[in-house]
């Protein structure tokens, strides 16, 4: 049997990987390996015309067509293995092998067909066996060929694909530029144009107060001048004194301060920055995500809306362990774990909330500050104490206006929480940059007489 084995491994050498039988006039590449002189150049006419290197077609490495060359030592090779095939003797019984045993993959002789070794095993002529077993390599071969074929249009197609992808980048990119320069432009006109009304208020108001102040001055002269002859007359003699006194003191009398109007020193000319983030309701309705409240997580004494998206102070009741059970709080069913995503509450004119994102895993038990450390961004209003961040240190908010819808923002990968007044609208406080290591929801605590809502995206 190793000698049958043997002879099917020289057999395997000799075949030609292109038309997979015995090699008919053997042609070697500069790689090593031979094939069919018809073979290969059939392999060549199908190749580009302009390639100056083709690549073998069983490993794929660059030969010139020039290379090519006969092996006729395979070639005398393979028309011994030819004659041989005439002469395949099974070694154990010295019957002729013309059977294939297609368990073991090996000739066999018909004595050892009989043989308990290939019992039950799939035994057929060694002629049908090749023939099919070659009609199943030729459509493997055709199969790997049409793939290889559509791997390299597929390559093909790459450079013009990161061509493009190129141009609309730059494109994009000058496009980015240039809406951010028209902004600069606008901005430094709105600049402009408030500085130059500030600049003729403040002319105005400083031409008001020094005409007010000479005004001031000339009285000032002419009440001295009256002041010096009333002086002079009481310092005269007596008939100086007593000569026309009456109409002195009448016209003494008569003498009045005319006030000049004091110009107004409160400075009309005001600029709200906020009020020129145009389009940011726009901007952040782009990342808008359609939040509901989780049932599971509310607190014992609030009351959800049927459509989840209203959350009012109830009576107290039995507690659930999933629930936020020290405070009345409730989470949104949303869960962020990257991206970019914004939601709006509705507080309207309650007189107490707190709002914002918190992580998942927070402790529902616990009535430690509520800030970045323990796992919330959140802002909170108090009546009559006003808006804070909860931040390490609670950072008290300036608001021009009261926020009767809040808008909040979140990146996850920039690590950014942001929040918005989107009455007005305009920027409240945005939170340190964090980094997000888990899954964050949205966050509530209600409060009596304060009740909150979400409105739909689309509103």
């Amino acid at each position: 049997m190793s000698s049958a084995t043997a002879t099917q491994r020289m057999r395997e050498e000799a075949t030609c990987s292109i038309c997979l039988s015995l090699m008919t006039e053997p042609m070697s590449i500069s790689c090593g390996h031979s094939f069919c002189k018809r073979c290969l150049e059939g392999f060549l006419d199908n190749q580009p015309p302009n390639l100056r290197q083709h690549p073998c077609p069983q490993c794929r490495a660059p030969f010139h067509k020039k290379s090519l060359r006969p092996n006729k030592q395979l070639g005398n090779l393979i028309e011994a293995m030819k004659g041989l095939d005439h002469e395949m003797i099974c070694t154990e019984h010295g019957e002729k092998l013309h059977l294939f045993c297609k368990d073991d993959e090996e000739f066999i002789c018909w004595r050892c067909e009989r043989s308990p070794q290939h019992m039950r095993h799939s035994i057929v002529l060694v002629e049908d066996a090749c023939s099919g077993y070659k009609e199943e390599l030729q459509k493997a071969v055709t199969n790997m060929r049409q793939l290889e074929k559509e791997c390299m249009n597929r390559k093909a197609l790459l450079p013009k694909q990161i061509t493009e992808w190129n141009r609309q980048m730059e494109l994009q990119k000058q496009k980015i530029q240039d809406d951010f320069k028209e902004l600069h432009r606008f901005l430094q006109e709105e600049e402009k144009s408030f500085l130059w009304r500030l600049e003729k208020e403040n002319e105005q108001t400083l031409k008001a107060l020094r005409d007010s102040e000479a005004s001031l001055e000339r009285k000032r002269r002419e009440l001295e001048s009256h002041i010096q002859r009333l002086e002079d007359r009481c310092q005269g003699s007596a008939q100086k004194l007593l000569q026309g006194v009456k109409g002195a003191l009448s016209r003494s009398s008569a003498v009045m301060l005319d006030m000049p109007v004091a110009p107004s020193l409160k400075i009309q000319t005001a600029c709200d920055v906020s009020e020129l983030y145009f389009g940011v309701r726009q901007l952040l309705r782009g990342y808008q995500v359609n939040v509901t409240l989780d049932s599971d997580t509310a607190h014992c004494d609030l009351i959800l809306s049927e459509d989840q998206r209203q959350v009012t102070h109830r009576i107290p009741q039995n507690i659930s362990r999933r629930r936020l059970t020290t405070y009345p709080c409730i989470l949104g069913r949303n869960s962020f774990t990257s991206g970019r995503h914004y939601f709006e509450v509705y507080v309207g004119e309650g007189t107490q909330w707190e709002l914002g994102l918190c992580m998942k895993n927070v402790q529902r038990d616990t009535n430690k500050w509520r800030n970045p450390q323990s796992g919330f961004w959140a802002i909170r209003m108090v009546m009559k104490v006003g808006y804070w961040a909860m931040t390490c240190f609670p950072t008290l908010l300036s608001l021009r206006k009261q926020p009767l819808l809040v808008g909040v923002f979140l990146d996850y990968e920039a690590g950014v929480v942001s929040f918005y007044n989107m009455t007005t609208p305009s920027h409240i406080f945005t939170f340190p940059r964090a980094s997000f290591s888990g899954t964050l929801r949205p966050y509530f605590r209600v409060y009596p007489s304060s009740p909150l809502s979400l409105p739909p995206p689309d509103e």
